[in-house]
C-alpha cells in the first residue's frame, strides 16, 4: 500500500508542476483580442471607414435647386415671465406724483391741524403698478386683496397704448393714504406712488 501512495502523489506533483497559471492564460486573451482588433482596423483601411469621402466629380447646385432656409424654432421660455412695470404711467395734466417726502410732510400737518379748505378740494390715489398687460394688473390685484385692501384695475391710454393701473382709493386725506401705503409695504408690495387728483 505504501508504494501506491507514493505513486499517486508522485502523479499528483507532476500534473501541479505542469499546470499554467490563470494570469497568463488572462494575459493570452488580452494580446489576442489586440492583435485581432489591429488586424480588423488595418483590413478596413486604416478606422477611416465612418469618414465620408469628397466626391471629385461633385458640383454646387444651381440657384433653383437649393433648398429654402429654415426658420429656427421660435426659443421657447424656459423662465416664468416676469411682469413689466410701468409704475409711474401717469395721465399728463390730470394727475400729480406726490413724493414720499411731501406725503410725510402733508400727513404731519394734517394731525397737528384741522383740514383747509384747500385740502378738501384735493384727494389722493395710491398707484400699485401699471402694466402692458392686463393679466399683470389682476394679479397684483390679487396680491392687494391678501393684504386686506381693497384695489382696482383703470384702463388708461398713453401713447395710443392701453396701460393698466392697479389703484387704490380715493383717499380724502394724506394721512390716509399713506397708512394704505405703509400697509401694503409691510405686505411686499413696496412700489408704490402717491398721486394727487382734483376732485371732480
Amino acid at each position: 500500500m505504501a508504494a501506491r501512495r507514493g505513486k499517486s502523489q508522485a502523479r499528483r506533483g507532476g500534473a501541479q508542476a505542469r499546470r499554467v497559471p490563470g494570469w497568463i492564460w488572462l494575459l493570452a486573451g488580452l494580446l489576442l483580442g489586440l492583435a485581432l482588433s489591429v488586424f480588423v482596423l488595418m483590413r478596413e483601411g486604416g478606422g477611416n471607414r465612418g469618414v465620408p469621402r469628397p466626391n471629385p466629380e461633385a458640383q454646387a447646385p444651381r440657384e433653383t435647386e437649393r433648398t429654402p432656409a429654415v426658420a429656427p424654432p421660435p426659443a421657447v421660455e424656459d423662465k416664468p415671465r416676469k411682469p413689466r412695470y410701468d409704475f409711474y404711467t401717469v395721465l399728463p395734466g390730470k394727475e400729480v406724483l406726490v413724493p414720499d417726502s411731501e406725503l410725510a410732510q402733508k400727513a404731519r400737518d394734517e394731525a397737528a391741524a384741522p383740514p383747509t379748505a384747500a385740502a378738501a378740494s384735493e384727494r389722493y390715489v395710491l398707484q400699485a403698478g401699471a402694466f402692458r398687460d392686463t393679466r399683470d394688473a389682476e394679479a397684483l390685484k390679487a396680491r392687494v386683496a391678501l393684504s386686506g385692501l381693497v384695489a382696482r384695475v383703470e384702463t388708461a391710454q398713453i401713447d395710443n397704448r392701453p396701460i393698466y393701473r392697479v389703484r387704490l382709493g380715493p383717499y380724502a386725506s394724506a394721512r390716509e393714504l399713506e397708512a394704505a401705503k405703509k400697509q401694503l409695504a409691510d405686505n411686499g408690495i413696496s412700489q408704490t406712488i402717491a398721486v394727487r387728483e382734483p376732485k371732480p
